[in-house]
């Protein structure tokens, strides 16, 4: 697809798409397909290829395929595919899910950055700017290809002996957390079961819009504020998600452990310990269902972040201890 920015800086602001991970595999999944502009510049010999030619005034963006730079082109990003510069790039040069391959003679005017691939430049000496970056995360580069070139699957994962270990790995994970946050903190976790007892749509609807908030305070940070500055707003914002993420999914595990425990034993066969275990294995379990696990992940999300939120001790939430 062939995109004039109205930012010179697009590609700048991408190097953070690690942060903006969850917004951007959206984005991915729902266009799993390339757009492009038909115009002269640009030829696709294949349905795996993109050639470009010459696009020296618009950003090139490509969903499951490799790009060619042949010519001139002001910048590109490529989800699930290489990118092969024989040419000249002014700006940045970015692909989540392939490699980057700069021919001896080509030019990369920005950064390069790489997740899931590698920068694989043929000159020993290979022509950039000096005060450009290279980002590489080399991990995973056949995962992130099939996920961007077949979208679906993120949302009904093939069943295999290796995702079967990898879900009693992460039950075991999960109650082993919920573990040692429950001996380190009991109260604080009481409190918050009890709170998504007695209140569960307050809980869910403060978290949805302080999730809402907070994705909106980073959109902000990132296109107004100093490099420094946003850089500080969106590690604030990661700790922040990933403290209540925790916090609430054990929370969430505890209630819903206690919960089936009442329903199913009799009151003189309860242990926490047990209620962990159960909680654990269900939260797995919904977290593992194709497309309901989606449903799940939003749910669990919202819950966790209202949790902390309402997190205060007051009369109320004191009563149903």
């Amino acid at each position: 697809m062939i995109y004039t920015a109205v930012r010179t800086d697009i590609f700048r602001n991408l190097q953070i798409s690690a942060e903006r991970i969850l917004a951007g595999f959206i984005f991915i999944f729902l266009a799993a397909f390339t757009l492009y502009a038909q115009t002269s510049t640009v030829t696709q010999p294949d349905e795996k290829t993109l050639v470009i030619e010459d696009a020296k005034d618009s950003d090139v963006f490509s969903f499951g395929k490799t790009v060619i730079v042949k010519q001139h082109a002001k910048g590109v990003l490529a989800f699930g595919g290489d990118v092969i510069v024989e040419g000249r790039v002014d700006g940045d040069v970015a692909t989540i899910g392939g490699s980057i391959i700069q021919k001896e003679t080509a030019f990369i005017g920005g950064d390069v950055i790489a997740f899931g691939g590698t920068y694989r430049p043929e000159s020993k000496n290979p022509l950039r700017n000096s005060d450009k970056e290279t980002i590489m995360f080399a991990g995973y580069e056949e995962e992130l290809r099939n996920l961007t070139q077949n979208p679906s699957q993120i949302f009904a994962p093939n069943f295999s002996l290796g995702f079967l270990a990898q879900r009693i790995l992460l039950l075991l994970f999960w109650f082993v957390i919920s573990l040692a946050l429950t001996t380190i903190a009991p109260g604080a976790v009481s409190r918050a079961v009890a709170r998504f007892q007695l209140s569960t749509l307050k809980v869910f609807a403060f978290g949805s819009v302080g999730f809402i908030v907070t994705v909106t305070i980073v959109m902000f940070s990132l296109s107004f504020l100093p490099n420094y500055v946003y850089a500080i707003v969106i590690l604030m914002a990661f700790v922040l998600l990933l403290l209540s993420f925790v916090f609430g999914r054990v929370a969430l595990q505890v209630s819903t452990g206690k919960q089936i425990q009442k329903l199913f034993l009799p009151d003189n066969k309860h242990s926490e310990t047990v209620a962990l275990l159960i909680g654990a294995f269900v939260w797995t379990l919904l977290l593992s269902i194709p497309y309901l696990w989606v449903l799940s992940l939003i749910a669990l999300i919202a819950a966790s972040l209202g949790l902390v939120l309402t997190a205060r001790s007051t009369n109320d939430w004191q009563k149903a201890r």
